[in-house]
């Protein structure tokens, strides 16, 4: 065996590792997204991470960039060609033929979790990325697109992002609609192909409606003065986006017309959208989705309308940060077993805080709670408000080096009272001798911190009066 030392593995260019106050952000769209589904009671879905490559070659389109350069695609041991899913949508429309979901038609499902493309990385965007993703699947009416959207809109006015992202809307027509504006704008790019990008004379035939939305300079001097969708529209269609602009009226999410907004795929009807915002650089589009009627019927299903929306959880977790949320460590309570004869006792007392800990809170004196906890200073020392209290403080038990260098690493680590739990010399491992230290940093949180939920434990379990300099034996009960 070779003594040459090892070189240590780097991660794969286009992924990451989230760690610190950018994982608390991640978590926290998450918990937003969770909380905001359950509101509108979106039933929750869990998908496989690959499938068989059909069910994306046939949902995106084989000529399209994600099928023809940037799915990871594979040969299992079995000679089948699988692919680690580069969207949700596929996959959620493949289980609904497989599974019998019809059954619970409309079916509102949502679900969140990582996704893969092979694409140049940049601020926000990744090879492997994560996306929150919330459909309608069996519901043709207007009303489910707005559903959707204000669902949207909310959940961005939750995160706190919502200053400076604009609805932008568009409506593709009905099929009929569709073809008749697809015809036109042929006719009228083929009259410039000439002059037209390599990219946007490749999509002539097969995608026009994606030239629309290039950004190359030299397609932008046609796109202008292409023929629009509303000079195609049947009246049904016309009626169709009415009703979703007065829906989103009444319920008074803003909105602007978007007339360059277009879905590729000819399965795409109606609604398409997106929530944009200029703080992402190039890639603005925080959220988008819309109207997918004919793709069941491209995974050989019946037809079937469904519309849906996704967003990238890294992009609105660095809006999160530019809104100025910071998300640090909760309020911590730190318990040190002051040599080896202390451990159990530490660890049994840890468990007893843990267990008791929102029965704890709720005997703190509402009041003065309510006082010092507005939700208004909840940011206060990274305070992170959470709940009708806005408290939502950790236990943590030390387990490595000496008691003063755990006793560091906890006032370094933003604890806001540490227990020091020393043995009594009896051998139950629930009585115990204690100390508290309160820190610089409880006591700038005012008359109530951690040590006040400390104060309750030495008060109802203590032989004597509770106090911050003396040792207090306490008894945990059975």
């Amino acid at each position: 065996m070779s003594n040459t030392p090892q070189a240590i593995p780097k991660a794969i260019r286009g992924t990451q590792d989230i760690f610190g106050p950018e994982a608390e952000a991640f978590a926290h769209v998450v918990e937003t997204f969770e909380r905001v589904r359950k509101l509108y009671r979106f039933r929750r879905a869990e998908m496989p991470v690959f499938e068989k490559t059909e069910v994306f070659s046939r949902s995106i389109g084989e000529t399209t960039d994600v099928v023809s350069k940037e799915m990871y695609s594979f040969k299992d041991r079995g000679d089948e060609s699988l692919t680690l899913r580069p969207e949700f949508t596929a996959g959620i429309a493949r289980a609904y033929l497989t599974n019998g979901w019809q059954q619970f038609a409309p079916l509102k499902v949502a679900t969140h979790g990582p996704l893969f493309r092979y694409e140049r990385p940049q601020k926000g965007r990744y090879r492997q990325f994560h996306q929150i993703d919330a459909e309608i699947i069996g519901a043709g009416e207007p009303q489910a697109d707005v559903e959707l959207l204000v669902m949207a809109d909310q959940l961005l006015h939750e995160l706190g992002i919502a200053d400076g992202v604009t609805l932008q809307l568009n409506t593709l027509g009905d099929g009929a609609s569709r073809e008749a504006w697809r015809a036109a704008l042929v006719e009228y790019f083929r009259a410039h192909r000439a002059d037209l990008s390599e990219d946007s004379q490749d999509r002539l035939e097969r995608n026009p409606l994606r030239i629309l939305d290039s950004k190359d300079s030299r397609d932008k001097v046609f796109t202008a003065a292409a023929p629009k969708i509303d000079d195609y529209l049947s009246a049904e269609a016309q009626d169709f986006f009415g009703q979703v602009t007065s829906g989103l009226d009444a319920a008074g999410v803003d909105w602007t017309r978007a007339p360059a907004l277009v879905r590729g795929l000819d399965y795409y009807r109606h609604t398409a959208f997106e929530f944009v915002t200029d703080r992402l650089g190039a890639q603005g589009t925080v959220l988008g989705g819309g109207r997918y009627d004919g793709l069941m019927e491209s995974l050989g299903g019946a037809p079937t309308p469904a519309v849906g929306w996704a967003a990238g959880i890294e992009r609105l977790a660095m809006l999160v940060a530019d809104a100025g949320n910071h998300f640090k460590l909760p309020e911590a309570l730190v318990v040190l077993p002051d040599g080896p004869n202390a451990i159990q006792k530490a660890t049994a007392l840890a468990a007893y805080l843990r267990s008791r800990l929102p029965e704890l809170i709720k005997k703190i004196d509402r009041e003065r709670w309510n006082r010092n906890f507005a939700i208004d200073n909840a940011s206060v020392g990274g305070f992170v408000a959470n709940g009708d209290d806005g408290f939502n403080p950790s236990i943590e038990i030390a387990f490595k080096h000496n008691q003063r260098k755990q006793f560091e690493k906890a006032k370094r680590d933003g604890a806001s009272v540490i227990v020091t739990v020393r043995d009594d010399g009896q051998p139950s491992p629930r009585t115990m001798l204690v100390s508290s230290h309160r820190t610089k940093k409880d006591m700038e949180l005012g008359a109530l911190g951690m040590h006040a939920l400390w104060s309750l434990v030495e008060i109802e379990l203590g032989e004597g009066e509770y106090s911050l300099v003396h040792d207090t034996r306490i008894i945990l009960p059975e």
